[in-house]
């Protein structure tokens, strides 16, 4: 019988002994200010144009990448900031001279919350590789890989860089052995490095150790580790990945990080100084750098997350910092943030109705706004979305365990969820979407932005195109 990932780390037990470091090449850093550290902390309501006093100065740190595209950046620029997306690769391009750009890519969902067709991701790839995009982060939230299948083939054909994704969530299905072998899967479709993720702080130094070590003695490809500090316990990870031979970590500027945010950059430029795992980066820069930071901050603080300090709740809700700070936002919207902790009870019980998906987006948002609908209806599945009902279907591809018979009946009435890749029921949609778009797409671009979102992207083509245009 396998043991769960909870289960191991205690039949394991902290790492002692043995060499200090299991690696003794210099950690790699990679920024993610401008896409995981905004949305996790500020709501992602930053446009391109705050961002480009810091872009020069970042350029020159030192790091591996910067992951500034994709998640929540696409749909928030289009639907709140009125800030072209394809405009903030290619300016973040001009600026970025010797660190490659990165995008987290949702598999078959690209940057949306449902799958799109074939020809929609191989078009939307190509048009971010020609943007600027080298590095292309890809998973999907249910880690069905067959979601996963066109985009590593269309980044192989622009001859960019895929980055695989380990989704790390706790659960009875979450084992070592299980992670190992997806990451071997994902390494055999082209992968040429790996992404452990823990969006929720979940991770503990234990685990982080064991976890990363049995990755790198199984994998061929660097592995990188991205946690967040929700748990209180992302930094004590970091440095047992470190110990036990992770390539690189995901990082932010202090005064960007913390809280449902990332591990500070400056803790382990200055904790590795003198070992073998220096990574030789000047701390000198981030004086100012942090006070840029600090305004950006300040300057956005009616979306700032609420979070300050630890939630260790988050071991028992296991909802991402992203997730986390908009569901405050929408609460505060409907004057029910007092729920919040209710919500959050209700979310547990949903995702092991789910089968145990990992809190990824698509699955967090479905898993969010059910859990938000039982508490505030004040009776579960009274309402069930559309989005559940697909879920439930199997249109997300397949849940990591079976779906509870309560929310199966109710969700489809006694009907059989389907068992193919959810893509291949889908037609191609890069001719529909050009002729629905009509005079409104003008490029490529365009008609990608409208099929992606439909129903926000007509006003915001008609206001790119009239009264000037949209600024940077």
């Amino acid at each position: 019988m396998e043991l769960s990932a909870e289960q191991q780390t205690k039949k394991t037990g902290p790492s002692t002994g043995g060499p200090s470091f299991a690696s003794t090449a210099p950690v790699q850093f990679n920024s993610v200010e401008f896409r995981d550290g905004i949305q996790s902390l500020l709501a992602t309501r930053v446009k391109t144009e705050e961002m480009i006093p810091f872009l020069s100065r970042m350029d020159q740190i030192g790091y591996a990448s910067m992951e500034m595209w994709g998640g929540a950046t696409f749909d928030v620029c289009i639907r709140f900031l009125q800030d072209d997306p394809w405009d903030r690769v290619r300016t973040f391009k001009r600026y970025m001279k010797h660190t490659p750009l990165k995008m987290v890519l949702r598999g078959q969902n690209l940057v949306g919350y449902h799958a799109y067709p074939d020809d929609i991701v191989e078009k939307f790839v190509e048009c971010a590789a020609n943007a600027g995009i080298d590095v292309f982060l890809i998973f999907d939230a249910l880690q069905d890989l067959r979601n996963c299948e066109t985009a590593f083939r269309a980044v192989q054909k622009m001859g960019k860089k895929i980055e695989g994704s380990l989704q790390y969530n706790l659960s009875p299905l979450n084992t070592i052995d299980a992670f190992v072998e997806n990451a071997l899967a994902q390494q055999k479709m082209g992968a040429q490095l790996m992404h452990v993720e823990d969006m929720a702080g979940l991770m503990t130094p234990p685990m982080a150790y064991t976890l990363i070590r049995a990755l790198k003695e199984t994998l061929d490809i660097p592995v990188h580790l991205h946690c967040h500090c929700t748990g209180g316990m992302a930094e004590m990870c970091y440095w047992e990945a470190i110990r036990a031979g992770a390539d690189g970590i995901d990082v932010c500027v202090s005064s960007l990080g913390l809280g449902p945010g990332h591990p500070p950059i400056e803790s382990f430029i200055a904790g590795l100084r003198g070992t073998c795992r220096d990574p030789r980066i000047d701390l000198v820069p981030f004086a100012a750098l942090n006070k840029g930071f600090q305004y950006l901050r300040e300057l956005h603080k009616d979306v700032e997350s609420q979070l300050i300090g630890v939630d260790v709740g988050c071991l028992q809700h296991q909802v991402p910092g992203g997730m986390l700070t908009n569901l405050e936002n929408q609460l505060k919207a409907m004057n029910a943030l007092d729920r919040l902790p209710e919500i959050l009870e209700e979310v547990t019980r949903v995702r092991k109705d789910m089968g145990y998906p990992p809190l990824a987006t698509p699955s967090s948002q479905i898993c969010g706004a059910q859990a938000t609908s039982n508490v505030l209806m004040g009776e579960r599945y009274k309402f069930i979305s559309k989005e559940m009902r697909d879920y439930c279907r199997g249109m997300y591809g397949c849940p990591p365990g079976p779906i509870a018979p309560e929310l199966l009946q109710k969700a489809l009435g006694g009907k059989a969820p389907i068992d193919c890749r959810p893509a291949s029921l889908l037609e191609p949609g890069w001719e529909k979407a050009k002729r629905e778009a009509g005079s409104l797409a003008r490029t490529e671009e365009d008609v990608l932005t409208y099929a992606l979102f439909p129903t926000v992207a007509p006003d915001f083509l008609k206001k790119k195109y009239t009264c000037g245009g949209l600024k940077l």
